[in-house]
């Protein structure tokens, strides 16, 4: 306990801007390089994007294209100018403030999407690659599905400029409490969202795109869609953008979780939606802790000081879930899911029968999972919903999951000795909500199971009617 006050000490003194005296800038990496950021993570057509570079080189080669079942290039500019700038020491939480080298209006026909930008300098093999994301101009025209995208998530593991929201690749080995957009951004798209949206475009889904701060910063998209699509590692979210979308569901619309981890920390956005801040297990150093409303506190959504598990939302949560194949957890798992109730609209045309499990082959099952109390009865599982869960959550499938020992450290009422479950399933409460309960569902549809790709076109059909 003295371990864990003193470092929460530290982190105090190392983050609060009272408390800490000028430091030198950080060292540029060795030249050549070409670093940058935009000034947002997504626009609609006839916007401008400005493109924030620091460069050794003369000039850049700036490359646009559309990600998706193919990439295809959208817009090239030759012969940028760009001059290298400094780092700052709090680049990490306050942004670079880099000019702009460069500015792109999108054009109108350009499609919703995911876009990358590759930025290469003309006198070396110096490059770079960015992205940002185009929503749709008319939203809901041309498709009744959105898809958000993680970049909360992006945001809380990214490094750059020496802090995360994580310590164990911090510069100076603490955990950091607000990371900034405004700095060199690394995506986890390729990962989980990507392989989403090649198999469901060459499946034939249209899809419309944003991110996950346009759910706070433009909630009036929900209205135009019937089911809104969490893909991947969904971790990070903020007070605003699970109001809006519980209301969202609440008043009719369909939300598909193919995601885990999902809204598993809560975070506050600051500096005009460029910046997260979250205290994550150091709960009480976040100056809320001290007025005594809590209910926007930047820690885990499940703590019982917030009162608002992730159960309520997606119908599953970390604390019953946990890892599977990863961090030590069931390393030998079969990463499958084992049927429960296959007569469900879930199963339709997977031939799928109880007892049967799918998924394996491309471990679908993993690294992340979310999960719920749960109750046994002659082999099939029933949610007890006294963890959040709600009455008409029905438990589709299960895979035994489990926190890794030091997780437990910063859960002061976790029981370290838990079994739990990444746990697929169904309810319904205004709209209809699905959850896959891990992060790799996606790696199914890379792989081309059978039976996640059927379950998915079902889901799809289904809900976005």
């Amino acid at each position: 306990m003295k371990t864990i006050l003193r470092t929460a000490l530290l982190i105090s003194a190392v983050t609060a801007p009272s408390l800490v005296c000028v430091l030198a800038d950080l060292q540029p990496p060795a030249s050549p390089y070409v670093q940058g950021y935009t000034d947002q993570l997504s626009y609609v057509p006839g916007e401008s994007v400005s493109f924030h570079l620091s460069t050794t080189a003369e000039k850049l080669s700036i490359t646009v294209a559309r990600a998706g079942h193919e990439r295809v290039n959208v817009w090239k500019q030759s012969d940028v100018m760009a001059n290298a700038h400094p780092i700052p020491d709090r680049a990490a939480s306050d942004g670079c403030k880099w000019p702009v080298a460069c500015e792109l209006k999108i054009p109108d026909d350009w499609k919703s999407g995911y876009y990358t930008v590759t930025v290469a300098a003309t006198d070396s093999d110096a490059a770079t690659t960015l992205f940002f994301v185009v929503r749709s101009a008319a939203p809901g025209k041309n498709t009744n599905i959105l898809l958000q995208l993680s970049t909360n998530t992006y945001n809380a593991y990214n490094n750059w400029g020496g802090h995360s929201l994580y310590s164990y690749h911090d510069r100076d080995g603490l955990q950091g409490h607000k990371v900034s957009f405004d700095r060199p951004l690394r995506s986890q798209f390729g990962n989980w969202e990507e392989p989403f949206i090649k198999w469901a475009e060459a499946a034939g889904y249209d899809i419309d795109y944003a991110v996950n701060s346009d759910l706070e910063f433009h909630s009036e998209l929900l209205q135009h869609y019937r089911l809104v699509l969490s893909v991947g590692h969904d971790e990070y979210w903020s007070a605003p953008m699970r109001d809006n979308l519980e209301t969202f569901i609440a008043g009719g619309g369909n939300v598909a979780f193919f995601s885990g981890n999902t809204c598993c920390w809560q975070v506050r956005s600051e500096d005009s939606g460029r910046a997260l801040t979250c205290w994550k297990q150091w709960y009480n150093v976040d100056p809320l802790f001290r007025t005594g409303d809590h209910k926007l506190l930047a820690t885990a959504w499940s703590h019982h000081l917030v009162q608002r598990p992730e159960n309520e939302l997606t119908g599953v949560g970390f604390l019953w879930g946990g890892y599977h194949r990863s961090h030590g957890q069931f390393m030998d798992g079969d990463a499958s899911f084992g049927v429960h109730r296959p007569d469900h609209w879930i199963f339709g045309g997977t031939q799928m029968k109880q007892g049967d499990r799918f998924g394996g082959n491309d471990t679908i099952v993993g690294y992340e999972c979310d999960g719920c109390e749960l109750t046994w009865q002659d082999g099939v599982p029933s949610p007890t919903c006294d963890d959040g869960t709600p009455e008409s959550f029905v438990v589709l499938g299960t895979c035994p999951a489990r926190w890794a020992p030091g997780d437990c450290l910063w859960y002061d009422r976790f029981p370290k000795d838990r079994v739990g479950n990444a746990v697929m399933g169904v309810y319904t409460k205004g709209g209809t909500v699905f959850t896959a309960g891990t992060t790799d569902w996606a790696h199914g549809l890379r792989g081309k199971d059978p039976t996640v790709m059927q379950i998915t076109r079902n889901i799809l059909d289904r809900l976005s009617q």
